[in-house]
């Protein structure tokens, strides 16, 4: 069914990535299933840092090479990053098309890794050292929220601390589930600077280099990648970070990783889940009309048929919402409500559609030689990462009840 309210040059730029998807990833998910990575492996797309999503399996680096250059003849690699950068300039509109055309495949294109907080709040020598070699992928970062005990309320709970020395600061804490944490070129952390006021106003951005000395990490082992870690406790003892490195204004840095969280964290979710779900859909009714049992296929019977309903509604709605709420952040709007309403949909939605299309499958759709299993740890997943789907439910709840959303439409 086409998409009417895409922009022309978007529709097109959406059939284009579908296509390379369909002809150059879909491909290979065999072999990348087939060679699950361990915890000594320096295997995974090269220039994109490891994200929650999880990795599953690996590649050869001359595949990884090949679908990059793909992406970069293409201008998909960019495609989201700011035109002042050299990239599409597509917006989160532009954003959340290409993430859910992704996602249809578990072997993903590669794309600009860009921390996206740091555009706008960055000095032109952090610009330089920082944002635009990971623009070009030769550099990845990790954002460090998350603590032990500051997971659902980290602006209040937050224990890890700054301190200013002379012209530097020290940082002395801990943070936990920071994924990609590692392997990170540099981190993005955050940190008390003024208790009274906290997510108010004291707390604050650190660029910290990776290596950096009193700066370790402590691999944590998640269902999600069983076999290679990929979320780390960050440890930070007495780690000295220059005033040069702080990014943005002091007290200012929860602003920052709230500007993250709305998009890379909360709206890029609903896009993984549909693009997850499209293509498991899909599967799902080849399957049932391929699969005979009592001498009929299995698409017969009525059962499969509200499975396979009951997804095609997730899909078309969570659609729905993701797209008319990337148009809003595009026209600068508030939309922070709605991101962890659309979090919420991802998780939940697409946790109970991809449990249903597993049923389908039967036994088939455990094995892990095929994206199914694979994908329903994710979509699982999306139910705790990024904030429990009951956290939340409290965000909306919490507008509604002041006030601050309107549902009438």
């Amino acid at each position: 069914m086409p998409d009417t309210k895409l922009p022309e040059e978007l529709e097109a730029l959406k059939l284009t990535i579908r296509d390379i998807v369909e002809n150059e990833c879909i491909p290979l998910e065999s072999e990348y299933l087939s060679h699950p990575p361990q915890e000594d492996d320096d295997t995974g797309p090269k220039g994109i840092a490891e994200t929650v999503l999880g990795i599953v399996g690996t590649l050869p680096q001359e595949k990884w090479d090949h679908l990059e250059r793909i992406s970069k003849e293409t201008g998909i690699y960019t495609l989201f990053v700011p035109e002042k950068y050299g990239g599409g300039g597509m917006g989160a509109l532009g954003h959340v098309v290409m993430d859910e055309e992704i996602h249809r495949s578990i072997v993903q294109i590669p794309t600009s890794p860009v921390p996206m907080m740091m555009i706008d709040s960055c000095t032109p020598e952090q610009e330089e050292q920082y944002l635009i070699p990971a623009i070009d992928g030769k550099l990845n970062y990790a954002f460090c929220q998350t603590e032990p005990q500051a997971g659902s309320d980290p602006g209040g709970m937050m224990q890890t601390k700054a301190v200013k020395d002379g012209d530097d600061w020290v940082l002395t804490g801990t943070k936990m589930y920071i994924s990609g944490a590692a392997s990170a070129d540099f981190l993005l952390v955050q940190a008390v600077t003024d208790d009274t006021k906290r997510q108010r106003g004291g707390i604050t951005m650190f660029i910290v280099d990776n290596p950096s000395e009193g700066l370790s990490f402590d691999p944590i082992r998640i269902w999600i990648t069983p076999t290679k870690s990929q979320q780390f406790y960050v440890n930070l003892d007495e780690v000295r970070v220059p005033q040069t490195k702080v990014l943005g204004e002091v007290g200012q840095g929860f602003n920052l990783g709230q500007k993250w969280l709305v998009h890379h964290d909360r709206l890029l979710r609903g896009s993984m889940a549909t693009g997850i779900l499209t293509r498991a859909l899909e599967m799902a009714i080849t399957w049932a009309n391929e699969r005979v049992t009592y001498g009929s296929p299995i698409s017969d019977r009525q059962a499969i048929q509200w499975m396979l309903s009951d997804a095609y509604i997730d899909i078309m709605s969570l659609r729905a919402l993701v797209r008319e709420t990337a148009i809003q952040a595009d026209e600068g709007k508030d939309v922070r409500v709605e991101a962890s309403m659309i979090k919420y949909c991802a998780g939940e939605w697409g946790s109970r559609s991809i449990d249903k299309i597993m049923q389908i499958f039967g036994g088939l759709g455990e094995t892990l030689d095929m994206p199914i299993s694979h994908w329903f740890r994710l979509l699982r997943h999306a139910r705790i990462g990024g904030g429990t789907s009951e956290i939340h439910k409290y965000v909306m709840s919490r507008a509604l009840i002041n006030g601050n959303v309107d549902f009438k439409g």
